[in-house]
């Protein structure tokens, strides 16, 4: 030691690369490669998938077992091997893997063999601590997943970890997966519980914290990807409809920060939203640190009273929790507390309590979790932990939710203006974009104002005027919205894809979604872009708005993409809000605070016609609560939007299929946007009187509201312009 520094020797541990190859064989779908010690195998699965493992011990494992691959995908058998000198060749229908002599390195290529998908530029390394890949980086190719990275979605020339680091905030991962989807055509998944480092840099390396690779290649576009990877790990599960309506946690039994309270005064928050008039699905009603509950039943019914779900905070395990589930309890809320480390610890922990609500309940399982890993997107809200407020915490929060569904994670979100620290003005601006999230959650009960640096509650009215009537305004469009979102849930859970999505993930050809602009931004759905405001600022800059023609939610303005939107006037009350030519949105109507006092017999469309085309979109309806829908109860109707030279049409199909407490009837409402109003309205060919339709010149909306009309028949509305 000199001073403040020192001189030492460091030994790194020693690395080994593949040698070349000493055997080859197989067929049938299944082929195992050798290069002295290291045995490797690739199996060729149906759907477009190959599984490549390798291990320099010469004997394969399996730690994951079925935690994570619940079912191994069928062998594809009509495959065939070649020899090219250099390498041999396995061909499939989807593509060609290619394995060379001289080192061991394997390829991936298109079925013409000439086309890359992957390339191996070295052999697989590995040392004491980790087998590396190492693949040639295409000149524009893109790199997404990685599950829940904070502040980022788009990862080329980054280093993206995956682990738990206990790091709520910017640059932290712990939700993460070990999958990543690359813009070449491809995503892989690696089958293990080992922390791993993925570099995107040119070469791309990606290695895991042991000494064996298990990878799962999956091909196609990045929908088609995240779709088999879903179906690989598990789906994403199908919430009940209160689980889409806002949430609200604090602890109510002898809260330190809080005073001496009771349980039951949880039902005084409850009255407190109602009286609001502010939707609310769900409440945790212990969460915070040996909080405890008592008048479980009670609560539970009064909380139902106030059309809202019981909630709990497992924080010492879900051994109570069939019992907890009997009393009334809907929400499971995990804990790193007795999950920490534990990956497979975590993911079983989420399975168990989804099946503990469904096993002791007719209701579906729902459950939030804070540190998870792959196929947690089968079992629960993934929520990204305790933060501290700043206008940088909202920022960071957009590209990491809309990133995290280029994982299959559907339902990824942080805490409504955040846990430990309050400002009426960010929370309000915090609560307006996360609106256009699946699932959002206030916590109440830890915060501390920012100015006055007293305790803050934060339930959504108690800032007072203008704040209330701001977050009114968009807690009720969300619920207006949930249709809309509850189709796109549902979507989610057959295809992977969720709703919160990066621009890239609708329009990959567009460079314009990868810039820094398009970074602070997402699509809900594939029809609203949200461009949240993140500054102590009325002006939104740098709106990215991609091919096509975009309407502004609130003036009417349209704007035609490509383009950048600079000085955007969004005063407090207004999130810089976009919806796509050619939009079909169903909404309930307005005034809705619950999706159980909803008016079942109405059933709103914002109509946003393309100036050519057809529109098309099918809207999803279940019960909304129980498991039924699995079982094939549930109703679809199809709505297209046609415009020509002489006017509009809207064409509502018959709602095909039945649940319980669907009605037979109801009346119908369409907005419709456009430039001029129409000459008449005509309902399947007959005009509609003048009572029954309106033009606003100021926005340039028609609406249009129909008498009762029966679900098992449909019909159509025809908008005509006779100049």
């Amino acid at each position: 030691m000199h001073g403040g520094a020192f001189t030492g020797t460091a030994y790194l541990p020693a690395t080994t690369d593949a040698g070349d190859l000493t055997s080859f064989s197989g067929g049938a779908g299944s082929y195992t490669i050798g290069a002295g010690r290291l045995a490797a195998r690739a199996d060729f699965l149906t759907g477009g998938q190959l599984r490549l493992q390798a291990d320099p011990s010469g004997s394969l494992s399996d730690p994951a077992g079925t935690a994570i691959v619940r079912k191994e995908p069928a062998l594809q058998r009509h495959t065939s091997s070649f020899d090219a000198g250099d390498y041999y060749g396995i061909r499939s229908p989807q593509a060609v893997l290619r394995v060379y002599k001289k080192p061991l390195r394997f390829g991936l290529y298109k079925p013409d063999n000439r086309t890359r998908i992957w390339q191996e530029d070295k052999p697989l390394r590995w040392s004491t601590g980790g087998m590396r890949q190492s693949l040639a980086r295409g000149a524009d190719e893109q790199f997404f997943g990685g599950g829940e990275q904070n502040g980022s979605f788009s990862h080329r020339g980054q280093t993206m970890y995956v682990a738990n680091s206990f790091d709520w905030d910017e640059g932290g991962y712990n939700n993460s997966q070990p999958f990543y989807l690359s813009s070449a055509g491809y995503g892989v998944f690696r089958n293990t519980f080992a922390p791993g480092v993925y570099t995107f840099g040119q070469p791309v390396t990606t290695g895991q914290q042991e000494r064996r690779l298990d990878a799962y290649y999956f091909l196609g576009d990045a929908k088609q990807v995240i779709g088999k990877y879903t179906a690989l790990v598990g789906r994403p599960f199908m919430p009940p409809v209160y689980g889409l309506e806002p949430g609200d946690s604090d602890c109510y039994l002898h809260n330190a920060n809080r005073g001496e309270r009771h349980t039951l005064d949880a039902l005084k928050t409850a009255d407190g939203y109602t009286q609001a008039q502010m939707p609310l699905g769900w409440m945790l009603v212990n969460d915070g640190y040996g909080c405890g509950y008592e008048n479980l039943e009670q609560t539970a019914q009064g909380l139902q009273d106030h059309h809202a779900q019981l909630g709990l905070w497992t924080q010492d395990g879900i051994d109570k929790l069939a019992d907890q589930v009997k009393a009334g309890q809907r929400v499971a809320k995990l804990d790193v507390a007795w999950v920490g480390n534990g990956y497979k610890f975590a993911l079983d922990a989420c399975d168990a309590a989804k099946k503990g609500i469904e096993d002791n309940s007719d209701a579906r399982g729902f459950v939030w979790l804070p540190v998870s890993w792959a196929g947690a997107q089968r079992c629960g809200v993934l929520w990204s932990g305790d933060q501290k407020l700043s206008w940088d915490y909202i920022r960071w929060q957009i590209p990491a939710y809309a990133g995290a569904t280029m994982s299959g994670i559907a339902y990824d979100t942080g805490d409504v203006g955040s846990i430990y620290r309050h400002d009426a003005t960010m929370y309000a601006r915090d609560l307006q974009w996360k609106a256009f999230l699946p699932a959002i959650m206030t916590m109440d009960g830890w915060a501390t104002d920012l100015t006055t640096k007293k305790p803050a509650d934060q339930q959504p009215w108690l800032d007072g005027e203008p704040y209330t009537s701001i977050n009114r305004k968009y807690l009720q469009l969300k619920e207006r919205l949930l249709p809309y979102m509850y189709t796109l849930s549902a979507e989610a859970a057959k295809t992977g894809v969720g709703a919160v999505r990066p621009l890239w993930l609708e329009y990959p050809d567009d460079p314009g979604t990868l810039t820094d602009q398009a970074k602070y931004e997402f699509l809900s759905g594939p029809d609203f872009l949200v461009a949240p405001v993140y500054q102590n600022s009325d002006t939104r800059d740098g709106i990215y708005l991609p091919k096509g023609t975009w309407t502004d939610y609130w003036t009417g303005r349209t704007y035609q993409g490509p383009t950048t939107v600079n000085g955007y006037h969004a005063p407090l009350d207004t999130l810089p809000l976009f919806v796509r030519e050619g939009a079909v949105v169903p909404m309930w109507p307005k005034g809705t605070t619950s999706w159980q006092t909803r008016d079942r017999h109405e059933l709103d469309w914002d109509l946003y016609p393309a100036a050519r085309g057809t529109s098309r979109y099918t809207l999803y309806e279940d019960d909304g609560v129980t498991r039924d829908f699995a079982k094939g109860a549930a109703a679809t109707q199809r709505v297209s939007l046609h415009a020509d030279g002489k006017g509009m049409t809207v064409t509502v199909g018959a709602s095909k299929g039945g649940y319980a407490g669907k009605v037979d009837a109801r009346t119908y409402r369409f907005t419709v946007h456009g430039a001029t109003a129409p000459a008449r309205v005509l309902l399947d060919g007959r005009q509609l009187p003048a009572s029954a339709w309106s033009f606003d010149p100021d926005t340039h909306v028609t609406t249009i509201t129909t008498a009762s009309l029966p679900l098992d028949r449909g019909f159509t509305v025809r908008l005509v312009d006779d100049r």
